[in-house]
């Protein structure tokens, strides 16, 4: 799938820079870099998510009492 970004100019130079210095394509890098990253967006905005629920009433939660009683962790 193609996709287009803009880089500010720094960053596009550091880009430029590294994939020079190590002889791999920008490419690959940005690859790497949303790779690694999409995991820690993704933990932070849906747990954004959930929370907001929380707060408002909308999401059910749970004692560590209850949860050690429902698992049977208490015996």
């Amino acid at each position: 799938m193609a996709t287009s970004i803009r880089l500010a100019a720094e960053t596009e130079q550091r880009l430029d820079f590294l994939a020079a210095q190590t002889g791999r394509t920008k490419a690959f890098y940005l690859r790497e870099v949303i790779e690694r990253g999409i995991e820690e967006m993704e933990d932070y905005y849906l747990a954004a998510d959930v929370l907001e629920r929380v707060r408002k009433g909308e999401e059910k939660v749970y004692s560590t009492r209850q949860v050690r009683k429902d698992l049977g962790l208490d015996d």
